[in-house]
């Protein structure tokens, strides 16, 4: 699920932010079994947007603001990082 390019993701998210949270509490699971040695951080901050940080090979992050997407859109902004 998550392109072989990550490694590290973080997700941000505010305390408001209900589809960052419902798609990090189904998907955490099958994510972590798929890529167990992965770094999948989860931080709830106040004042912040949803945002998704791939760390990519070579210390490269890339910063994605998913506020507005759907569970299916930040799934697939997974893929293709």
């Amino acid at each position: 699920m998550i392109s072989a390019a990550v490694r590290e993701v973080r997700f941000l998210l505010p305390q408001t932010s209900s589809t960052l949270k419902n798609f990090v509490s189904k998907t955490y699971p099958a994510l972590k079994k798929q890529n167990p040695y992965m770094p999948l951080l989860i931080r709830e901050c106040q004042g912040v947007q949803p945002k998704v940080v791939l760390r990519l090979k070579g210390g490269v992050e890339i910063v994605k603001n998913v506020h507005g997407l759907s569970e299916a859109e930040i799934a697939n902004l997974l893929k293709q990082a």
